[in-house]
C-alpha cells in the first residue's frame, strides 16, 4: 500500500531458484517507504502567492540496496520547476523537454511508475522520478521546489498547508507506535511580504516571534519553534494589513532574461476581492441559466430540470438546449424567468423518445457562446452529459477560451466523462459532479444551483495608469464576474521604460456592478519591483499563460501556439500539454590505476521521471455527504485544464480527488476547494428514475412542485386539495375571513405541507418554499399569522412562526 505523504520509496524484491529477481508486485508484496531523516523548508509567501524550497534527505536503514522512486502528490494550483536528487556517486536532475523531439529511451524503471499508478488508494496525479539503486547505509538528498497560489479565507488571510511529504507524520506509527517523537528533524522558516504590511501569523504548531526585517513592516520571518506536532499537517495563516477589495504586489524580473521578455519585465500580482454580502433566499436576483441536456439521457434529466426551472429567483434570464445530432435552443436566446415563458419551455421540450442523432455538445456550446448575454447577468450553464463525446478535446478547448466569461456545472453519469466534467467545471470556475445511482440526482443538482445562486460582481473590469512609456499586459484577461465568496488573481506584465524615472507609483482602479449599483476601488503600487528573485509570480504567470495559449494550440491554428506554450514551459520551469519531464541521471565514476585515484568522465543516462496519474479506488466517507474526502493534506483537486486537457489525449478518465485542508488551529475540515464529487465506482443506472424517486413522498411533492407558479405562490385549485388529500370546499371554507386573495391561503398551506413533511423532502424545496414566503410577505404580512395558525390546525402540523419570517 502506498502511504499518503509518498516521498522516497522502496520496491521489495524476492529471488527464484534461478537466482532472477521477481517485483514485489508480481509477489504482492507491499511498497515501503524510505525513510525521512531531515527536512529544511523554506517558504516564500507574497500575498497569495508561495515558493517552497526544500531539501530532504532520506537513508537506506535497510540491509540491502533498494530500487527507489520520488513520489510527490501535487495539490492544487501547485506546480513544480525545479527537481534535482544527489547520492555519492550520482545525480538526477528532471528536465523538460519539447515532446516533438526524438530521445533516447529511458534506461529501465518504467515498470516502477506503470505500478505506482495501480497502487494507490486515491486518485490524482503525483510528480515521479525513479532515482535507481540505494545501497544499505546510503543517503540521497532530494530538492524540490514548487509554487502555489494560496487560497484566500474569508477574513482575508493566505492559508498555507505544508505538503505531506515535507512532514511525513501520517507514518508516524509505521515507525514507533509507542512513542510520539517524530524519527526526522525539520526546519522550517517563511519569509512574508506584502506592501499592505504582514499583521499577524497564525498557526496550528509552535512559532517563533514574528520579526519584521522592514520599517514598514512589509517583510517578516518566522519559523517553526522546536519539534513540528506529531499528529497533523503543518498550516499558517498569514494575515496583512487592511482586507481590500483589490491589492497588487510588483515583482521584479530576473536580471538575466532579456527585456520583453515573460521572465524579464516586472510582473504585478494582482487579488481580486470584492465585498459581497449575502443574498436573501427568495428574493429577485439576476443571473442567466442555461440548461444543456443530452437527449439521449433527457428521460433521467426531465424530473431534475422541473425542479431546477421552478426554483429559479425571479429577474433572471433562462434557456433549454437538447443537444444531439444538431444544437436545438428551446429559445434562440435566453428569455426572461416569467410565467408564460416557462411554460412555453417545457412544451417545447423534445419527448424522452426522441432521438436528434449523437451528441453534438460543442455546436451547443459554440452556438450559446455566440449568443449575447444579458446586460447585467451572470452566465451559468448546467451540462448534463449521458456519455463522452467524440470531441472532448475541441469540447474542453472552446471552454477554456471563454473560461472568464461564465461558469459550468457539469453532472456526469457514466465513467468516462468524468474527466471532461471536470475540466470543464474547474476551468470556469464551477462544480463537476458525478450522479449514481445510489442518490438523487435532484438532490444534487438543486445543491449546485443554491452555490450558482450566490450573489456576484458583475461586469468586472481592471484600467491602469502608468508613466509615459510603460504599459501593461493582463495575462490570461480578466473575469467579467466574481461570485461571493471567491477571489481572482490575475498576473499583469509591465513592459517597457519609463520616460520619468520620477515617478515611483502607478494607478490601477477596479470597476464592477453589485446589486445594480456601480462599484469602484482605486489603488496606488509601487513602481519599484520588490522580490527575493525566486520568481513565484512569473512562475505562475507563465502557468496562466499556458493556460491561455492551449485552446488556440489544441484547435490546431498554426504552431505558432504551440511553439510559444513550448518556449514558455522550457523558459519558466512549467510543465504544459507540449513538454515532458526526463530524468537526466550523471553518474561519477571512479577507477584505480597504480598512481592516485582517477575520476573518468562522468556518464549521463536517462530515467524516468513524469507526472503519473493515480488511477485509485477510493470510496465516498460519510464524513461529508455525495463528497469524496479524504485525510488532510492528501490528494487534492490538482490539475489544471491544460492538463485535463493532457488527460483526455492520452485517453485518461479520472475523476481527481478533493482535498482537505483544515483552518489552522481548528479539527480538519472538508476541502474548501469548489469542487465537489461523487463516488465514479458505484454508478449503476437501473431505472429511468432513481430509487428515492420512487416513493409515494417524492411523488407528491412533484405533484405539488409542477403547481406552484414561477413567483412562489400556489393558486386554490383542485390540484392543490388532490396533493393535499382534502376537499376543495373543505380548505376553501377553512380559509381566515381576513384572507382577501385565495392565492396567499394556498400558499400558506403549501409551504406548512412541505414543512410537515420536511425529512421526506430535504435538499428539495428549499429554494422553492423560500421564494413562496418572500412572495407572501411582499402580499399579506399582517395575515400571515391568522393563515398559519388556521394552516396548522386544518393540516395537524405545529410548523413555526420563524418559517414565514414571522
Amino acid at each position: 500500500m502506498w502511504h499518503q505523504s509518498f516521498g522516497l520509496l522502496e520496491k521489495s524484491y524476492a529471488y527464484d531458484a534461478t537466482g532472477s529477481f521477481l517485483l514485489g508486485k508480481e509477489l504482492h508484496i507491499p511498497l515501503c517507504t524510505v525513510p525521512l531523516c531531515s527536512a529544511v523548508v523554506d517558504v516564500a509567501i507574497q500575498d497569495y502567492v508561495a515558493d517552497v524550497a526544500s531539501e530532504l534527505i532520506y537513508q537506506n536503514k535497510s540491509q540491502i540496496s533498494r530500487e527507489v522512486l520520488f513520489a510527490f502528490p501535487l495539490g492544487p494550483h501547485m506546480a513544480i520547476y525545479s527537481f534535482q536528487a544527489r547520492s555519492e556517486d550520482a545525480k538526477v536532475q528532471a528536465m523538460l523537454r519539447d515532446e516533438a523531439q526524438q530521445l533516447h529511451e529511458a534506461t529501465g524503471g518504467w515498470e516502477n511508475l506503470e505500478y505506482l499508478q495501480d497502487q494507490s488508494k486515491y486518485p490524482g496525479e503525483v510528480f515521479a522520478c525513479f532515482l535507481g539503486t540505494l545501497s544499505p547505509g546510503r543517503e540521497v538528498v532530494v530538492t524540490l521546489r514548487y509554487v502555489q497560489e494560496l487560497p484566500r479565507e474569508p477574513d482575508g488571510a493566505a492559508h498555507f498547508v505544508l505538503p505531506p511529504t515535507l512532514h511525513p507524520h501520517t507514518l508516524l506509527y509505521a515507525w514507533n507506535c509507542l512513542t510520539s517523537k517524530l524519527p526526522y528533524s525539520l526546519l522550517l522558516t517563511a519569509s512574508l511580504q506584502s506592501p499592505r504590511g504582514v499583521a499577524n501569523v497564525q498557526a496550528n504548531f509552535p512559532l517563533t516571534p514574528l520579526t519584521y526585517t522592514a520599517q514598514d513592516r512589509s517583510t517578516a520571518q518566522v519559523s517553526l519553534a522546536g519539534s513540528p506536532p506529531s499528529h497533523h499537517d503543518l498550516e499558517l495563516l498569514v494575515y496583512f494589513g487592511d482586507p481590500a477589495a483589490v491589492s497588487a504586489v510588483v515583482e521584479k524580473g530576473d536580471p538575466g532574461a532579456p527585456p520583453g521578455s515573460l521572465l524579464g519585465d516586472p510582473m504585478v500580482l494582482v487579488t481580486l476581492a470584492p465585498s459581497i454580502p449575502e443574498a436573501v433566499p427568495g428574493q429577485c436576483q439576476s443571473g442567466e441559466f442555461i440548461f444543456l441536456l443530452d437527449t439521449t439521457f433527457l428521460e433521467h434529466a426531465q424530473d431534475s430540470l422541473l425542479f431546477l426551472l421552478k426554483s429559479l429567483p425571479l429577474g433572471c434570464y433562462f434557456n433549454i438546449y437538447c443537444y444531439g445530432e444538431t444544437s436545438v435552443g428551446i429559445y434562440p436566446q435566453s428569455v426572461e424567468y416569467t410565467q408564460d415563458n416557462v411554460t412555453e419551455a417545457v412544451r417545447r421540450i423534445p419527448s424522452p423518445g426522441s432521438r436528434l442523432g449523437d451528441t453534438n455538445l460543442l455546436g451547443t456550446l459554440r452556438s450559446i457562446y455566440n449568443t449575447p448575454r444579458p446586460r447585467g447577468h451572470m452566465r451559468q450553464l448546467f451540462i448534463f452529459m449521458a456519455g463522452l463525446p467524440p470531441d472532448k478535446e475541441a469540447i474542453a478547448a472552446e471552454v477554456c477560451r471563454h473560461r472568464n466569461s461564465h461558469r459550468c456545472f457539469s453532472f456526469c453519469f457514466s465513467k468516462d466523462s468524468a474527466a471532461l466534467a471536470t475540466a470543464l467545471a474547474r476551468e470556469t470556475g464551477g462544480e463537476a459532479t458525478y450522479v449514481s445511482s445510489d442518490n438523487s440526482m435532484t438532490v444534487v443538482v438543486l445543491k449546485c444551483l443554491r452555490r450558482a445562486l450566490k450573489p456576484a460582481a458583475e461586469g468586472v473590469s481592471l484600467s491602469w495608469t502608468l508613466p509615459r512609456g510603460l504599459e501593461v499586459e493582463v495575462l490570461g484577461g480578466t473575469p467579467q464576474c466574481i461570485v461571493q465568496g471567491q477571489h481572482s488573481l490575475l498576473y499583469a506584465q509591465i513592459h517597457g521604460q519609463a520616460e520619468d524615472v520620477t515617478v515611483a507609483k502607478g494607478v490601477m482602479t477596479l470597476q464592477y456592478r453589485l446589486d445594480g449599483q456601480d462599484v469602484t476601488h482605486t489603488i496606488e503600487f509601487p513602481l519599484c519591483p520588490q522580490g527575493d528573485g525566486r520568481l513565484a509570480g512569473h512562475r505562475l504567470a507563465a502557468r496562466c499563460l499556458l493556460k491561455r495559449l492551449l485552446p488556440e494550440a489544441a484547435s490546431g491554428s498554426g504552431d505558432e501556439p504551440r511553439h510559444r506554450a513550448v518556449e514558455i514551459s522550457l523558459t519558466s520551469g512549467i510543465i504544459c500539454p507540449f513538454t515532458s519531464y526526463v530524468g537526466v541521471r550523471t553518474s561519477q565514476r571512479v577507477t584505480w590505476y597504480r598512481g592516485p585515484l582517477a575520476l573518468l568522465p562522468p556518464r549521463r543516462s536517462l530515467i524516468p521521471c513524469q507526472i503519473v496519474e493515480l488511477r485509485g479506488s477510493s470510496r465516498v466517507s460519510s464524513c461529508y455527504p455525495r463528497t469524496i474526502w479524504v485525510p488532510p493534506g492528501w490528494l487534492t483537486a490538482v490539475c489544471q485544464s491544460w492538463l485535463a486537457l493532457r488527460r483526455l489525449a492520452h485517453g485518461i478518465a479520472a475523476l481527481p480527488q478533493r482535498g482537505a485542508c483544515s483552518k489552522a488551529c481548528k479539527p480538519p475540515a472538508p476541502s474548501i476547494s469548489s469542487l465537489e464529487y461523487v463516488d465514479p465506482t458505484e454508478f449503476v443506472l437501473r431505472s429511468p428514475i432513481f430509487g428515492p424517486w420512487l416513493t409515494k413522498a417524492f411523488a407528491e411533492c412533484q405533484e405539488l412542485v409542477v403547481l406552484q407558479n414561477v413567483d412562489g405562490s400556489w393558486a386554490l385549485s383542485s390540484g392543490l386539495a388532490s396533493v393535499l388529500e382534502m376537499d376543495e370546499a373543505e380548505i376553501k371554507g377553512k380559509m381566515p375571513g381576513e384572507v382577501m386573495e385565495p392565492s396567499v391561503w394556498a400558499t400558506v398551506l403549501a409551504v406548512t405541507w412541505l414543512h410537515r413533511n420536511d425529512k421526506d423532502y430535504q435538499g428539495l424545496c428549499e429554494l422553492l418554499e423560500a421564494k413562496a414566503v418572500t412572495w407572501l410577505c411582499s402580499q399579506a404580512v399582517s395575515q400571515l399569522d391568522k393563515c398559519l395558525e388556521a394552516a396548522n390546525t386544518l393540516l395537524g402540523s405545529s410548523v413555526e412562526p420563524s418559517v414565514f419570517r414571522l
